[in-house]
């Protein structure tokens, strides 16, 4: 009976000759019989299709609706479309439908709607946990349940609160579980936390359509030439992964400069919805040539004709690189795999890792502060600890999510749940992690089939030869090497970009600060790079700590060319410097870029003994720390306009500061200039 229904649902979507594929009914009939189901299949096998059939029958038999907890609105996007197309009503509850979510509410209530897709941070909205016994459920679908596992390469702290949903699931709600991302460690994982006799259904993950070659390609600048030189002999249209937001735009800028159609993608605390949108769509209808994303692009994005996946930096583990690869060759015969593996790849991938879980003492300090204060704010956090404000909110993240602490309007105060620090576990995680991590450089250095290689990190037994990758072709499926023209154009690009010191227009909450109005504010400044970037930044870096402690005559020369149009344009009359009390280098540059300039040095700003501002890890330690340790001379005459270089920007305080300093003397403007921006508020 459920087997005939089900194949007249699917011939219904698909034509009259539609069968099943391996494990499809299979899954269907487990997920029917209210059997806990995991389905561990390839991108494109139609694990979606799954719960679509599954919802189509239990609505039949007058049973309640399903709820499908989904990681990502482009996925909600997707999934909406395919289950509208086999007649479900449907809707979604995300960030992007706040207005009309007490409206579904109410129509999950009575009944009328068949399927409901819903983020796991909305799902813990107190209104929607306050319906929830209000609502007939008939299935309970997790996608992506890779989420919930931390030994997963894509855990989310909101995916882990779905363990309770699921212990307090009546046995007569079906629940069915679905990854294409998952070895062996995770589906036992997987299994234990949807209980015993779970049933799997686990297929092989090799995708013939893919072929796959792997470049090395050290410096980012060689990078940006293959891509110049190659992107548009690539057929279709395409996604090209990067590991940093900044990557992402400055690549599609690059590209566009070049007049090749390409958009970034990335999200940042929603900010960037609207114009992640207008990219989806225009990769969607062809529009652009390549969408430049983040991993945030990783999952569930259904586009059945994307034609090659670009990967410009290594990705952490074999199981992202697969889900990553998979958004390729879904509905087309060939699609065309690149990745590229460079020298900084590494260090960005230990910085995610390592900072993946808060630390013990970081966790103890933040407790010990609540208990202190009988409730804290966040900003009362940063003012009273020495802990980045990410660190700060990681931290908070995991104590609210197990239980020790809670969020009362802005402040958070201890539940009397006894502490209990779970440093083992996230110590075991990590090296997992960086275990992972060997398995991509090993990858990278493979003579054998690279599809082969990856199925079978995935645990896939039935891996084998693919016969169209690089290494089974004995040749590149495109040269390494580039032309004259694209390496000038990338090096160009790289060396030509300026970042922007942005003011700051108003005191952080510290100790040395409170109660104070900022009266002076900097002009916009100049940086010269991105510290440790291939060109100046890649300088900088090397002369920062070098035995001569000098930076070099190159990058005199090209700050001139930078700012001799600024200070015609202002009138610039002289140049000072931040200074130091360990290192003479930035004076030693400033001095010489005031005479390459023709404008005088004057050392206006001193320094008091102080711990030194790199050690300084928040925003209002920063502050402090920078308001309390510098100050001008006296006997100085101030010009009406400065410029004041530095060698390292970062939290930009120490620039905020000395600009302050000079102005509450009497300078008009400031405009400050740094070599490098050392920051990582992109990554």
């Amino acid at each position: 009976m459920i087997y005939s229904e089900s194949l007249a649902l699917l011939r219904e979507l698909y034509g009259p000759a539609a069968q099943f594929r391996e494990g499809q009914y299979e899954a269907i009939e487990a997920t029917l019989l209210h059997r806990r189901t995991l389905v561990v299949q390839r991108t494109g096998w139609g694990k979606s299709l799954v719960y679509f059939i599954c919802t189509k029958l239990l609505r039949k038999r007058g049973i309640g609706s399903t709820i499908v907890v989904s990681p990502l609105l482009v996925l909600m996007d997707n999934q909406i479309e395919a289950a509208e197309s086999m007649g479900l009503r449907c809707d979604a509850m995300n960030s992007t439908t706040k207005e009309r979510r007490s409206v579904i509410i109410e129509q999950m209530k009575r009944g009328d709607l068949d399927l409901v897709l819903v983020t796991p941070e909305t799902l813990f909205k107190e209104d929607i946990q306050t319906a929830l016994p209000h609502v007939r459920i008939g299935l309970f679908v997790i996608d992506e349940a890779h989420c919930i596992s931390d030994w997963g390469h894509d855990f989310r702290l909101e995916y882990s609160r779905l363990r309770e949903v699921l212990q307090i699931l009546p046995h007569s709600v079906s629940v069915l579980a679905t990854t294409a991302t998952a070895n062996d460690r995770v589906v036992a994982d997987l299994e234990r936390q949807l209980g015993e006799q779970t049933f799997v259904s686990r297929g092989s993950l090799a995708r013939d359509s893919l072929w796959i070659q792997i470049l090395h390609l050290e410096q980012k600048a060689e990078r940006y030439a293959w891509i110049l030189e190659n992107l548009e002999k690539l057929p279709g249209s395409g996604i090209i992964y990067c590991l940093t937001q900044r990557d992402c735009d400055y690549l599609a800028d690059f590209l566009q400069k070049y007049e090749i159609p390409a958009l970034s993608y990335y999200s940042r605390d929603g900010k960037e919805e609207k114009k992640n949108r207008e990219a989806e769509e225009a990769l969607k209808q062809n529009r652009i040539k390549a969408i430049v994303a983040t991993i945030k692009l990783g999952m569930g994005y259904d586009k059945g004709d994307i034609a090659f996946v670009i990967h410009f930096q290594m990705p952490a583990n074999i199981v992202s690189y697969y889900q990553q690869i998979g958004r390729a060759g879904r509905n087309i015969d060939r699609a065309y795999v690149f990745l590229l593996y460079g020298r900084e790849d590494e260090e960005i991938l230990n910085y995610f890792i390592r900072t993946a879980f808060p630390t013990r003492e970081e966790t103890e300090q933040i407790i010990e502060t609540i208990a202190d204060c009988e409730g804290a704010t966040r900003v009362g956090l940063e003012s009273r600890l020495n802990i980045r404000r990410a660190r700060i909110e990681k931290a908070l993240s995991f104590l609210q999510n197990d239980g020790y602490v809670r969020k009362d309007g802005a402040k958070y105060y201890l539940t009397p749940k006894p502490f209990v620090c779970n440093e083992d576990h996230y110590r075991a995680v990590t090296e997992t992690r960086y275990r992972e991590m060997e398995q991509m450089r090993d990858l990278v250095r493979t003579r054998e089939c690279c599809s082969k290689y990856i199925v079978r990190a995935l645990d896939d037994r039935t891996a084998c030869d693919c016969g169209h990758c690089s290494n089974c072709l004995g040749r590149p499926l495109l040269p390494e090497t580039t032309s004259f023209a694209c390496r000038e154009a990338a090096s160009s690009y790289l060396n030509g970009r300026l970042l922007t010191i942005e003011p700051r227009k108003r005191w952080i909450v510290s100790s040395a600060t409170e109660g104070k109005r900022m009266e002076y504010i900097n002009q916009p400044g100049i940086c010269l790079s991105k510290y440790g970037d291939p060109g100046f930044g890649e300088l900088v870096k090397r002369d920062k700590y070098s035995h001569s402690n000098r930076f070099c005559d190159e990058l005199v020369g090209r700050s001139t060319e930078v700012l001799m149009p600024l200070i015609r344009k202002h009138g610039i009359t002289c140049v000072t410097c931040v200074p130091s009390l360990r290192s003479s280098i930035v004076e030693d540059f400033a001095r010489r870029l005031a005479a390459s300039c023709r404008l005088p040095f004057l050392p206006l700003l001193q320094k008091k003994a102080a711990a030194p501002q790199k050690r300084m890890e928040n925003s209002s330690h920063q502050c402090a720390n920078a308001f309390q340790s510098f100050f001008i001379g006296e006997g100085c005459d101030i010009p009406d306009k400065i410029l004041l270089v530095d060698d390292v920007v970062d939290s930009r305080w120490t620039m905020t500061v000395c600009g302050y300093r000079l102005m509450e003397q009497g300078c008009r403007e400031v405009y400050p200039f740094a070599l490098a921006d050392s920051s990582r508020k992109e990554a």
